[in-house]
């Protein structure tokens, strides 16, 4: 903090001696009139310089200048003074109008040569580097302390003037830093010019001007999104069509002819109105537990069946609702081969020789054997399950209605739907067409 105020007389005393020979400890007799006298030994100034040992000790004067041990060098720093002759300011304005014409030169030539050479680092023009010549300074700068003879000095002592002559007033290092500071004055303008000049052809020739973080690699952050864990893209899944009403009363199911289930059944749930204004025909409908069939399938099959004008409502004479509580007035029942012949049995029907179904009078269910439902008898064939399954309800139904078996009487005509078609279409030589149907011809 001592550095910045004025010297005592002590430290006065030692800079006001002999210039000549670097001798110390003569006082100055005689007092001062304020202005600085020359030592009579001392050569006049007409090189531009002054002497070093003839300015006062005082710090301060040039907001710039930085003590020993700051981000400058602890070296001894240049003054800029004011009374500097005029050699110094001569040279460096002779070197400052130099660099600007190389720097207009080669300007010019990058401007006439870019478009034809082409040459490009990542679709941008190259930017030139600085010119040999200030790489030279700035490896000619001091990096330390300088010598007692100063940062220029030709090895004797007596530091280098611009010219190669000693510099008698180079104490300081004033002559190489001189030229050091200059050269990095020029290097950062010739850096900035290139930029510009860069910048400038980029926009001439329309090139994208591309901007990255420091130190990103662009490859290494590719790599590292690369190596993310990303999910597998499934395979886009088909579409599967739900199957309609007529496709699955078409298609076969499978279950055993020796089947017997559980023997407890389910009421199928829900309400199916009666459609018709004939006499009404509330029924519910049970399925054994442990078929592996379709019940909801089952139960559409018997209310669509019933109501259709081709069957037991036909005209109007009645209508039929499935209910699935209360009292109906009789029970379809979907059962196994086993647990049907046993209800059958309650009515005094045998229904295993054939595997077939009953109304089981004596009770009030009638009973569908789950293996014609599931599979069909070989007087419709595979290609007419639907048919068959609709006679098998119109025809169970029409015994709990109150009608016996008929046989056909001509031949092939279609069979009536009381016949047991599940059985045979030929009775007495007379051989009928498979019918679903109570009114086939409506």
């Amino acid at each position: 903090m001592g550095r910045h105020s004025r010297k005592g007389a002590e430290a006065k005393g030692r800079d006001t001696g002999a210039a000549t020979g670097g001798e110390r400890g003569t006082t100055r007799t005689g007092p001062g009139s304020g202005r600085r006298r020359r030592d009579s030994a001392t050569p006049p100034a007409g090189d531009g310089h002054t002497s070093f040992h003839d300015a006062p000790q005082v710090r301060g004067g040039h907001p710039e200048q930085h003590e020993p041990g700051g981000g400058w060098g602890t070296g001894p720093q240049p003054r800029h003074d004011s009374r500097q002759g005029p050699g110094d300011a001569s040279t460096r304005q002779a070197v400052a109008r130099q660099l600007a014409a190389q720097q207009a030169a080669q300007r010019a030539s990058e401007r006439r040569t870019a478009p034809r050479t082409g040459a490009r680092t990542g679709g941008l023009p190259l930017v030139p580097g600085p010119r040999r010549e200030f790489v030279d300074a700035f490896d000619a700068a001091p990096s330390g302390p300088a010598p007692l003879g100063g940062a220029g000095s030709d090895g004797d002592g007596a530091p280098a003037g611009p010219d190669g002559a000693p510099d008698d007033g180079g104490r300081d290092g004033r002559g190489s830093k001189g030229r050091a500071f200059t050269g990095i004055a020029a290097a950062a303008v010739t850096t900035v010019l290139a930029v510009v000049v860069a910048g400038q052809v980029a926009e001439d020739s329309g090139a994208p001007v591309v901007s990255q973080a420091a130190g990103v690699d662009r490859e290494d952050a590719e790599d590292a999104s690369r190596s993310v864990e990303r999910p597998t893209p499934r395979a886009p899944q088909p579409q599967v069509k739900p199957m309609s009403y007529a496709e699955k009363m078409a298609k076969a199911y499978p279950l055993a002819p020796t089947l017997k289930a559980t023997g407890v059944f389910e009421a199928v749930p829900g309400l199916a109105k009666a459609p018709g204004k004939g006499e009404k025909y509330t029924y519910r409908i049970d399925v054994e537990k442990g078929l592996g069939l379709d019940a909801g399938l089952f139960a559409e099959a018997v209310q669509k069946t019933l109501n259709d004008d081709r069957s037991w409502a036909h005209n109007g004479a009645m209508t039929f609702e499935r209910i699935s509580s209360g009292e109906p007035r009789f029970v379809i029942t979907l059962a196994s081969p086993g647990t049907t012949g046993v209800w059958c049995e309650k009515s005094g029907l045998d229904t295993t020789e054939d595997n077939v179904s009953c109304d089981s009078a004596a009770t009030d269910r009638v009973m569908i054997n789950a293996y014609r439902w599931a599979q069909g008898a070989s007087t419709f064939g595979p290609d007419k399950l639907l048919a068959y399954r609709q006679m098998l309800i119109n025809h169970e139904v029409g015994h709990r209605l109150g009608h016996n078996h008929v046989s056909c009487r001509t031949p092939g005509a279609l069979a009536p739907v009381m016949q047991q078609q599940t059985k045979t279409l030929e009775i007495e030589g007379i051989k009928c067409r498979p019918n679903p149907w109570v009114y086939p011809g409506s």
